[in-house]
C-alpha cells in the first residue's frame, strides 16, 4: 500500500502524476539530484515485485525478499549503483518501561527513494516536511534523503537512551539502598538493552563507510559531512549502551549478593529462635516422662526451679545471640 508519493526537482516538492513516466522522465532529462520518493507500508511480495518490474527500479531481488520477509538484521547493503537499508525503529513504552521494535527500509537508486515501513512503529511521521523545509538540502538528491531518515532514526535512539538510563538509575538506587529488588525488574531491563544493542551495534560499520569508504555511494562532500555527523550520534549512543550493559550485569550481581546476605541473616535469625525454643522444649520432654525414678519431681519446688532454669537458660542464649548479631 502507497503511503505517500512526490516528486522533488531542485529541492522542491511537485505534483506526481503516474510513477512510471515520472521516472522514465527524471532519467531521460532530469538532473541527478531530481528524484520520487515512494512510501509503502507491509507490501506483500508481489505488490513489492509488480512495482520493481512496473518502475524499472532495478531491485535486487535478495533485497525485495529481505524487504517483503522482515525481521531483517539492522544493514546497508549495496547492489550496484542501489543502497538498501535495514532499519530498527525503536519505541519507549513509559508505562512498562519497554522498547518496542519495528522495521524501515530503504532503496536508494538514480532517482529514486522508496521506504517500506514494517509494523505501526515509524519515525517518518515528520522527516518529509522537515526536510521540504531545507530546500538546499533536499536539493543534494535521494541521499539527502536517506540522511535525513537516517539521522531521524539515531535521534530516536538518543532519545530512548535517556529514558534507559532514568530507569537504570532508579534501579541502581533501589539496589543499594535498604529494600530489595526483583531481579526480574533488572534482568527484564537487561533484556530491553540488549535488544536496543541489536538495533545500533550492526549499524556502525555500515554508517561509517557511507562517509570514509572509496565505495560508498555518497558522491557530495557535504552529505559526507553530514552523514559523518550522524556516525558521531550513533558511536555515541552504542557506547552508552554498552556501559548500560555491564552496568545492569555488576548490578544483577550486587542484587543477588544482596538477596544472599539477607538470606544468610534470616537463616542465623530462624536458627538462634529455634535454638532457644529448643531448650524449655528439651528439658519440658525429659520432665515430662513421668519416670517413677525421678526424685525431683516430687519435689515441692522442682516446678518453679524447671520455669527459671528455662527462663535463664533462654535469657542467656537470647543475650549471646544479640552480641553477635544473630538477633
Amino acid at each position: 500500500m502507497i503511503i505517500d508519493k512526490a516528486l522533488y526537482r531542485d529541492g522542491r516538492r511537485g505534483s506526481c502524476g503516474d510513477l512510471s513516466e515520472e521516472l522514465d522522465a527524471l532519467r531521460a532529462n532530469g538532473v541527478g539530484t531530481d528524484f520520487l520518493w515512494i512510501g509503502l507500508k507491509d507490501p506483500s511480495m508481489t505488490e513489492l515485485q509488480d512495482a520493481n518490474d512496473e518502475l524499472g527500479l532495478g531491485l535486487h531481488p535478495l533485497a525485495i525478499e529481505d524487504a517483503v520477509n522482515g525481521r531483517q538484521r539492522a544493514k546497508i547493503e549495496l547492489y550496484g549503483t542501489n543502497v538498501f537499508v535495514v532499519l530498527k525503529t525503536l519505541s519507549y513504552i513509559e508505562a512498562t518501561s519497554d522498547v518496542e521494535t519495528g522495521e524501515l527500509m530503504v532503496h536508494v537508486g538514480e532517482h529514486f527513494v522508496l521506504t517500506i515501513r514494517r509494523g505501526e512503529l515509524s519515525p517518518l511521521a515528520g522527516v518529509r516536511k522537515d526536510l521540504e523545509d531545507d530546500q538546499a538540502k533536499l536539493a543534494l538528491g535521494p541521499m539527502a534523503a536517506l540522511h535525513a531518515i537516517i539521522d531521524r532514526v539515531v535521534d530516536q535512539y538518543r532519545d530512548i537512551e535517556v529514558e534507559l538510563a532514568r530507569d537504570i538509575d532508579e534501579i541502581e538506587e533501589a539496589v543499594f539502598s535498604d529494600g530489595l529488588v526483583s531481579s526480574d525488574t533488572i534482568y527484564r531491563l537487561k533484556r530491553e538493552v540488549l535488544e536496543f544493542r541489536r538495533a545500533i551495534t550492526p549499524l556502525i560499520v555500515p554508517v561509517r563507510m557511507l562517509h570514509t569508504s572509496a565505495r560508498s555511494p555518497v558522491p557530495d562532500d557535504e552529505l559526507r559531512l553530514l552523514f559523518r555527523d550522524v556516525d558521531d550520534h550513533l558511536h555515541f549512543v552504542a557506547d552508552r549502551v554498552d556501559s548500560y550493559d555491564r552496568l545492569l550485569s555488576d548490578v544483577l550481581s550486587a542484587n543477588l549478593a544482596k538477596i544472599s546476605v539477607q538470606q544468610n541473616s534470616d537463616m542465623r535469625k530462624i536458627s538462634a529462635w529455634v535454638a532457644i525454643a529448643a531448650v524449655p522444649t528439651a528439658i519440658a520432654g525429659i520432665y515430662g516422662m513421668n519416670f517413677d525414678n525421678m526424685p525431683e519431681l516430687r519435689w515441692q519446688y522442682g516446678y518453679f526451679a524447671v520455669l527459671g532454669l528455662m527462663a535463664t537458660v533462654c535469657v542467656g542464649l537470647f543475650v549471646t545471640f544479640k552480641k553477635v548479631r544473630w538477633l
